[in-house]
């Protein structure tokens, strides 16, 4: 731990609970802020520091929103820093449990997914000395009460870290806002609080996020999503498709009946991925429904006999998804997280990994109309309205262009994923 270098901010964290330390009497800790801002690392190493200096056999909770989470985000460069401080860590990975010895001490800590409300009934049953909430702002209020109530040894405290979401949500008005009134500490990170960002990535990741996205993850603020979806979005976004021939072909699709339908024809060149054509068609507007078969014809002919490597379908479109893949066509159901998807989306955008060409007449429309519903209360959602492009340029983003691997573009690792 002597070559590691940490930020005053850090070592706050580190030093907290200790008995010279002023906040020692605190009941928890809250360490919510930008990403990348060297947070999670010094939040699990205090506190496996404080479980094993101040407790002997008893149980420990770490807790994401997934068990992978857990393992991916916090353990993976947890566990080797720990062992090479003398930390002996055992993992039984079949019973989500790790086995950590020091000294003469043993204590067990255990991993829990908080993904929906039904995961508060996993951890009820165990008694705690103290519980990590990775990713708090992600799990549902259920969970973390439930999770806080099972820390009845004495002594016990609770650790929290995440990202900021928007104000309105429950963690920040129970926990952030009341952070005196419950005796926790509250520290809030930026960039600058990572030691180990340099100043060009710092200026790379503080590029990646726009609007809402770059408030919360890059200066760390909650706050809430309104406005255009994607703000930045204007006619400089806008391209002719190459000349020369594109090597790779998919279309991505938005399915509606009574809604429009929207299709896009997307091609690859030198790692770029061009929306050259596209197909939209609004049955109300028109007063007349096309059936799945009349919807085949008209993929088929976006698809101007081009060899379509695949259909990125909307996964809720299963009778016409039937329809294509008995007409021969490779169907695959599109990831459908939006906020994830959005947040990529700009990304790709902005990097110049995906292009709208000119003649996408309805996807620029939908850029400029596409907006947060301002209506909701402590949830991010957009509106359901001028999103059919929007939703199968964002299928295409989260399924194709920001996969790593053959064709694809890995996003990189902006944010921690949470599945």
């Amino acid at each position: 731990m002597g070559a590691m270098v940490f930020s005053p901010k850090q070592r706050q964290v580190l030093t907290w609970w200790r008995p010279d330390s002023p906040e020692r009497d605190r009941q928890a800790i809250i360490c919510d802020g930008a990403v990348r801002s060297g947070k999670t690392l010094c939040t699990g190493l205090s506190f496996f520091c404080w479980a094993m200096c101040s407790f002997q056999n008893r149980n420990f909770a770490l807790c994401g929103r997934t068990i992978q989470s857990v393992r991916r985000n916090l353990l993976s460069e947890l566990i080797p820093l720990l062992e090479g401080m003398g930390f002996r860590c055992v993992q039984k990975v079949s019973r989500n449990v790790i086995q950590v010895r020091l000294g003469g001490r043993r204590n067990s800590f255990y991993l829990f997914g908080g993904k929906d409300e039904s995961s508060a009934a996993l951890i009820q049953g165990i008694t705690l000395a103290g519980a990590l909430l990775d990713e708090a702002a992600l799990m549902p209020r259920s969970f973390v009460e439930q999770t806080a109530a099972r820390c009845s040894v004495s002594g016990s405290r609770l650790w929290f870290s995440c990202n900021p979401e928007s104000p309105a949500h429950w963690f920040y008005q129970e926990w952030v806002l009341k952070a005196e009134e419950k005796n926790a500490l509250r520290l809030q990170f930026t960039m600058e609080d990572n030691p180990g960002l340099s100043p060009q990535v710092r200026e790379r990741y503080a590029n990646t996020f726009q609007g809402t996205f770059y408030r919360r993850f890059v200066l760390g603020e909650w706050v809430a999503a309104e406005g255009l979806v994607y703000d930045f979005f204007d006619e400089s976004f806008v391209q002719s498709p190459p000349e020369e021939p594109l090597e790779e072909w998919y279309i991505s699709c938005d399915y509606g009946t009574s809604n429009p339908t929207s299709m896009g024809l997307w091609g690859r060149k030198n790692g770029v991925w061009y929306r050259v054509a596209e197909y939209f068609y609004d049955g109300r507007a028109m007063r007349r429904q096309k059936t799945d078969e009349e919807y085949a014809d008209d993929l088929a002919r976006l698809a101007g006999g081009r060899s379509i490597r695949a259909v990125i379908a909307d996964p809720s479109a299963a009778s016409f998804c039937e329809t294509l893949r008995r007409r021969g066509w490779r169907v695959r159901k599109a990831d459908n997280q939006v906020l994830s998807g959005i947040r990529l989306t700009a990304q790709l955008l902005k990097s110049g990994r995906l292009v709208i060409c000119r003649n996408c007449k309805d996807a620029i429309r939908e850029f400029s109309l596409y907006r947060w519903d301002d209506r909701t209360q402590g949830q991010d959602q957009v509106r359901k309205e001028h999103d059919h492009a929007m939703d199968e340029i964002r299928y295409f983003a989260a399924t194709v262009a920001g996969k790593a691997g053959p064709g694809g573009w890995c996003a990189g690792s902006v944010e921690r994923k949470a599945f």
